[in-house]
């Protein structure tokens, strides 16, 4: 589907289409049109207007079909598709419409947040051919990459993403993250962040079952109020994974994983304002 068909419907159906909404796709489209004009020497005239590029970087997020795929549904050359969506990408990350709050804004309590929410979220990744246990996440024999979600509870904004390889374990992905928070700032996070009180006195983490023993009442309690605050996290997480780009079997080479992610969640942050 062309720019030309897309525009024509519903805003309801052209945001399951894409994944965004129409002011959000004229924004994009805008960037691209603003670098475009800085061009000293515009060369060969391109294939596709500059709407219907934006349409294809979209249309590869929101399906995460092949490259050979999107080039025969366009009738362009696979290696084309491939720079359209590179190209608008790294024009998207330049322009910093898209960017995120970032960690110092925590730590500065520069944000208008009382209580932070943490978690982690996996992307399954192809069985790469070296260091096959760096990437092994434990579960099932999958490989992964993971992606530390850190956002206000208030805004629903995300603030910081951090990006490690599938074995390593959440704290210390958060401990590797370097993110630090103000004293002010209570923070809560998943039983995976068992130690982090120590790092950062006001925060919480679910109280997990002794060895052998059980959690009280009181306990089970304390712990069914911190997930209904948790659960926020699992929203998020799944409003990013709209993108299947983030959900389905990552094929693309890991380096790039990071700006994509980073991308996307400013997208969301954006469309959030």
């Amino acid at each position: 589907m062309k720019y030309w068909q897309a525009i024509k419907l519903p805003s309801r159906e052209f945001k399951r289409l894409t994944g965004v909404k129409r002011q959000t796709f004229r924004l994009m489209v805008r960037l691209v049109k603003a670098e475009e004009k800085q061009k000293k020497k515009p060369g060969r005239r391109a294939k596709l207007i500059i709407e219907d590029r934006v349409l294809v970087t979209l249309q590869y997020w929101r399906e995460y079909r092949t490259y050979f795929h999107i080039s025969k549904d366009w009738k362009l050359a696979e290696s084309t598709v491939c720079r359209i969506v590179k190209k608008v990408e790294n024009i998207l990350i330049q322009s910093r419409k898209f960017s995120l709050p970032g960690k110092k804004k925590l730590l500065k309590n520069a944000l208008n947040e009382k209580l932070i929410l943490m978690d982690v979220m996996e992307s399954p990744i192809e069985r790469p051919k070296k260091h096959q246990k760096r990437f092994n996440a434990g579960k099932q024999g999958e490989h992964t990459l993971k992606t530390q979600v850190v956002f206000g509870e208030k805004t629903g904004k995300i603030i910081c993403l951090d990006h490690e390889k599938g074995r390593t374990h959440d704290f210390r992905l958060f401990k590797s993250s370097q993110v630090r928070f103000h004293q002010l700032l209570k923070v809560i996070g998943d039983k995976g962040y068992q130690g982090i009180t120590k790092i950062h006195g006001n925060s919480e983490t679910p109280i997990k079952k002794p060895r052998g023993g059980k959690l009280t009442k009181e306990q089970k309690k304390y712990n069914r109020q911190l997930n209904r605050l948790r659960i926020a996290v699992e929203h998020i997480n799944r409003r990013l994974k709209i993108f299947k780009i983030l959900s389905y079997r990552y094929r693309n080479r890991h380096r790039r994983f990071g700006l994509r992610a980073n991308l996307i969640a400013g997208i969301y942050n954006h469309e959030l304002a």
